[in-house]
């Protein structure tokens, strides 16, 4: 068998560690609370007298929040010491089809907002519906003087704010609050890779990764349009019936204060227990605890990433390579990740992919797969893989699946299905299901990284995967502990099952996944039939050192031919017999 060749290693994020140094008093431009560069104007105009509207979307906390530190200064700047600030944050119920899972876990954050606003002389209005109608009919009603809203590349909230835009009669500024590098000064461009990004990033990190300054008080809010009473728990029972499908998990709890304990508190990431893991064991589905598990807190916005670079980076004297390999992961592939979805609109289809890799996955689009699972058999994890169907039932489960096993699951969905297009649907689907991080540029970037090729290379050509970057069976038994991370994944299922029924007894909602129909875990009595099938063909994969993740190059190797039949196979559950291609 060939070796791979792996390109040259990149320089490691030193930078950090004296950007995050700079004193307080240099959070910002000088006289000014906010890097302009951080602002774009969306509508050009004089701000007016009126209250500044913050309409707060991705970034939903009240400390290390950029765009609330810019609406207060213009407010400031327009009113002086009348200055007036509302936040406005729109709910909008049936977004992107997030369940009570992530639904419970952003209104409770929310509810834990409101007072730390009000506390600073900060109005918060709670809307819902259409942002296209909500946010400019509050805009009228307070005759505001500018609207500022916080920044995401994704395809909605990007044609909320061009409606939003088109319908108000003030300015409309917008705030990057949560990348380190706004991703308009870190590129003008689709970035090729992390390779291409992360000297644009570091260049700018010395301007950007400063402390934040503290929120300034307010006049308390003298407006005679005051906000609504929100009626929480009614909110919540609402959110949490309609999507009962997936209920809430009780592992990570809500808020910005919980955030900040999970990175800084007793027993949270940068403790020495478990930022000493961070460097040799986060790639280990086997050793959860190495994991920072902040995924949650960044996506809602509870927990700002330049917070999060700031304390890690104290100790990177102690903790050198963990530290450098976590601001990697937190800064460069995570504004990776915007920066692809910023430049590129169709970033959920196979239509963004590069030319060699479209041309490879139709060259293979009807190669013979050994098995073709239907959606509903891959949700329920019902698959001949015990590795497969455990990184799912984790998922379904705990609602964060571990990292290296977010690849491998990816990858086998492709192998699994009737072509690349149906693949990409489906991972999508799933991840946005049932992770608490859904609906996020690094699950669609992560999903078209191991079904398109993005930001990767070519590789050994193989059936059905083509040149796509391929991963199997026995190339993760050679780097972790398959069993363990299947007794892991049973515990979960096995407590999350008895929390649902002791929750049910009780009346109350259920935290703890119920759907789909799921057997007792990937190595339990509802998979047995699984798990021996998949012992029985794993053995026969070729080993292959090509799924090794983050590594540039093409790999030269052995290519297990294809199979000239698809294997019809039983359904471990349900006994019906699973499509091959024909």
């Amino acid at each position: 068998m060939g070796t791979k060749r792996k390109a040259p290693e990149e320089p490691a994020a030193a930078e950090v560690e004296t950007a995050g140094k700079k004193p307080a008093l240099e959070a910002a431009a000088p006289g000014g609370l906010v890097n302009p560069k951080r602002v774009r104007v969306l509508k050009a105009g004089s701000v007016g007298k009126g209250p500044v509207v913050l309409w707060m979307s991705r970034d939903q906390r009240m400390n290390d929040n950029w765009a609330l530190l810019h609406a207060i200064e213009a407010a400031r700047g327009a009113a002086g010491g009348e200055a007036q600030v509302a936040v406005a944050f729109n709910l909008v119920p049936a977004f992107l089809g997030a369940g009570a899972r992530q639904f419970g876990f952003m209104l409770r954050g929310l509810r834990q907002l409101q007072p730390r606003l009000e506390e600073k002389g900060i109005a918060f209005f709670m809307l819902k519906g259409d942002p296209a109608q909500t946010i400019p009919d509050l805009v009228t009603h307070l005759d505001a003087g500018l609207l500022v809203t916080d920044y995401s590349p994704l395809r909605l909230g990007r044609q909320w704010r061009e409606q939003v835009c088109a319908a108000v009669r003030v300015p409309v500024h917008e705030v990057d609050a949560h990348n380190v590098v706004p991703v308009w000064a870190a590129s003008d461009k689709r970035e090729i890779g992390a390779r291409t990004l992360r000297p644009k990033i570091h260049r700018h990190l010395p301007e950007f990764l400063r402390e934040f300054p503290e929120v300034p008080s307010l006049p308390p809010w003298s407006h005679p349009v005051k906000p609504e009473p929100v009626e929480w728990e009614a909110l919540l029972d609402e959110v949490l019936t309609r999507g009962s499908a997936v209920p809430e998990v009780d592992w990570c709890a809500p808020g910005e204060e919980a955030a900040l304990a999970a990175l800084t508190g007793p027993g949270g990431f940068l403790t020495a227990s478990r930022l000493s893991l961070y460097d040799t064991k986060r790639n280990d589905p086997a050793t959860p605890r190495a994991l920072s598990n902040l995924s949650p807190y960044l996506h809602f916005g509870q927990l700002a990433p330049q917070r999060a670079a700031l304390e890690a980076a104290k100790h990177r004297a102690k903790y050198k390579a963990a530290v450098e390999s976590f601001l990697e992961e937190l800064v460069v592939r995570r504004e990776l990740s915007d920066n692809f979805c910023h430049y590129t609109p169709n970033y959920d289809s196979l239509d963004c992919a590069a030319e060699w890799a479209k041309e490879s996955l139709n060259k293979h689009r009807v190669d013979k797969r050994e098995f073709v699972y239907t959606r509903e058999q891959l949700e329920a994890g019902r698959t001949h893989d015990e590795l497969w169907n455990a990184s799912q039932l984790e998922m379904v489960h705990r609602g964060k699946m571990h990292g290296f096993m977010r690849m491998y699951w990816a990858k086998k969905i492709l192998e699994w299905t009737n072509g690349p297009e149906e693949a990409i649907e489906i991972a999508i689907y799933l991840n946005d299901r049932y992770e608490l991080d859904g609906r996020d540029p690094s699950g669609y970037v992560g999903v078209m990284w191991s079904m398109a090729g993005i930001h990767d290379m070519g590789w050994t050509e193989r059936p059905i995967f083509g040149k796509i970057r391929y991963m199997n069976y026995n190339g993760c038994k050679r780097k972790f502990d398959i069993k363990a991370y299947c007794a892991y994944v049973d515990r979960i299922v096995s407590e999350a099952k008895a929390k649902r029924r002791q929750q049910q007894q009780a009346g109350k909602p259920a935290a703890g996944a119920a759907a789909p129909a799921v057997g007792t875990g990937p190595s339990g009595s509802g998979s047995a039939a699984a798990a021996a099938a998949a012992k029985a063909e794993v053995k026969e994969e070729p080993e292959e050192e090509q799924e090794e993740a983050g590594s540039a190059g093409k790999a030269e190797g052995t290519v297990k031919p294809a199979a000239k039949k698809a294997r019809v196979a039983k359904s471990p559950a349900s006994g019906s017999k699973r499509k091959g291609d024909s």
